[in-house]
């Protein structure tokens, strides 16, 4: 019994592990205990005891040999599987860790964002982010960014003061685990069809030669639309690739109910509407070429392409994508790509134009329209602002007067000039730094019962969020 004893005591997970993986250890424990406990009872002379002691000493070479043959074929087994359960350990250690996130905005936030890189974290299916001050399990979401079956990052919000810091303790699972998040953002592309639209999209695109406005007609709301809890938009899909803006009255996701196009019945319960008539401005900070006097369509492009790559529940990421567009006849085409963000519980867009190779010889334009009658705002380093109204639509006889407020913000080292306000758009005429433009977009409509109602506190926000869109 001394193989026993020596495998319980000094080597207990082994015994453990023998004890569930292979039931023949037991038994040739048993069959051994059987076989020896008999024999000191046969002792009963010296001559039996030679004679016995020849065959004891035969029984005991027998008992070694099943025992060498049991280990061994055990340790073959259990070889892989403790090596499996070894790296099992490691693997979950190294994507199990606390992590400090200091709010540096200088406000007080509710929604404070957080994005965690997954890099070198292997599979990454599902995780737990917990609030180590309050203990609180807290609401995530993990993309896949650039579409190659692998997830990238890892995304959750937090409450947080100005300076404050807080500690997190992540982990990462490699198998899906329940993740009950409340959606806080929404993102759809809807094939146009008879009576309501049912077909939803994750990606539409369509190839140079295709009749102009096809896709614009194709598409329900003419392209993919964007919302949280407290803004909604569209993106046209023809050569303006306008922003388009829907206006809330209360807090809260709308546009899987009302499509971007309210029933009367929907407008009484409370409802939001459109809320912008965009025409060929920039409307709400569309990007455009700029051929050295006026912005110019994102017209001449070999594929363009709409897609959804993560519709929530706490951010929503969409991209428009031209390729091989032809800015203009002296230069070589340009693949564009951007990326625009809405995260729960924030008032803004971030916009992230991304180029293919570097373009210094080439200038882009953005802005924002100029809304009839409206108050401009301007710090004259890239923050821009108005507070409008007009009518959503060129048919005033079924619509009222919207009243809302607008504003962009492009860190200096993309402006090379703000452009004076025409009739038109509130411009600016920017560049690329390193293959890339990144610019901030936000609005208020005055139907909200959440937001703002005058230019002079809504242009003291905006003083306010372009210090916070910094970070």
């Amino acid at each position: 019994m001394r193989l026993v004893y020596r495998i319980s005591k000094k080597s207990n997970w082994s015994f453990l592990a023998f004890g569930i993986l292979d039931n023949s250890m037991d038994e040739s424990i048993a069959s051994v205990s059987s076989w020896t406990a008999p024999i000191p009872r046969l002792i009963t002379s010296s001559s039996a005891w030679t004679s016995r002691r020849i065959s004891l000493t035969a029984r005991m070479k027998k008992i070694d040999e099943v025992r060498s043959s049991n280990i061994n074929g055990m340790a073959r087994r259990l070889f892989p599987l403790l090596l499996l359960l070894l790296s099992s350990v490691v693997a979950e250690a190294n994507n199990q860790w606390v992590m400090t996130v200091e709010n540096t905005t200088g406000v007080d936030q509710t929604d404070y964002p957080v994005t965690i890189d997954l890099k070198g974290h292997g599979t990454v299916l599902s995780a737990k982010v917990t609030d180590l001050h309050s203990r609180q399990a807290l609401p995530y979401q993990i993309d896949d960014l650039d579409r190659d079956g692998i997830n990238d990052e890892l995304f959750f919000l937090a409450k947080m003061k100005a300076g404050e810091k807080s500690s997190f303790q992540i982990e990462l699972y490699s198998t899906y685990q329940k993740n009950e998040t409340p959606a806080r953002t929404y993102a759809e592309i809807v094939q146009r069809t008879k009576g309501r639209p049912d077909i939803y999209l994750s990606e539409f695109g369509l190839q140079k030669g295709t009749p102009d406005g096809t896709a614009y007609n194709l598409l329900h709301h003419h392209g993919v639309a964007v919302e949280n809890e407290l803004i909604a938009f569209r993106i046209y899909f023809d050569q303006r690739q306008t922003l388009d803006l829907y206006g809330k009255n209360h807090k809260g996701l709308e546009l899987r109910d009302t499509q971007f196009y309210p029933t009367a019945a929907q407008k009484a319960a409370g409802y939001g509407d459109d809320i912008l008539w965009v025409g060929r401005t920039f409307g709400f900070g569309a990007l455009r070429g700029w051929n050295g006097n006026n912005p110019t369509m994102v017209s001449d492009v070999g594929t363009r392409v709409q897609r959804i790559i993560a519709s929530g529940p706490l951010r929503a990421i969409v991209e428009v994508e031209d390729r091989e567009w032809r800015t203009d006849s002296l230069h070589a085409p340009v693949n564009l790509t951007i990326r625009y963000t809405v995260i729960a519980g924030h008032r803004d867009v971030a916009v992230d134009a991304r180029f293919n190779r570097p373009t210094p010889e080439l200038r882009f334009a953005t802005g924002l329209i100029n809304v009839r009658n409206s108050m401009e705002f301007s710090d004259h380093k890239g923050l821009r602002g108005l507070w409008g109204s007009d009518y959503p639509s060129e048919d005033t006889l079924k619509c009222k007067k919207e009243t809302l407020g607008m504003g962009i913000y492009i860190p200096q080292k993309y402006v090379v000039r703000e452009l004076k306000a025409d009739k038109d758009n509130y411009g600016f005429v920017i560049r690329a730094v390193d293959n890339r433009i990144c610019y901030y977009l936000t609005y208020s409509s005055d139907n909200e019962d959440y937001g703002y109602h005058s230019a002079r506190k809504w242009f003291v926000y905006l003083r306010e969020w372009a210090k916070v869109a910094l970070h």
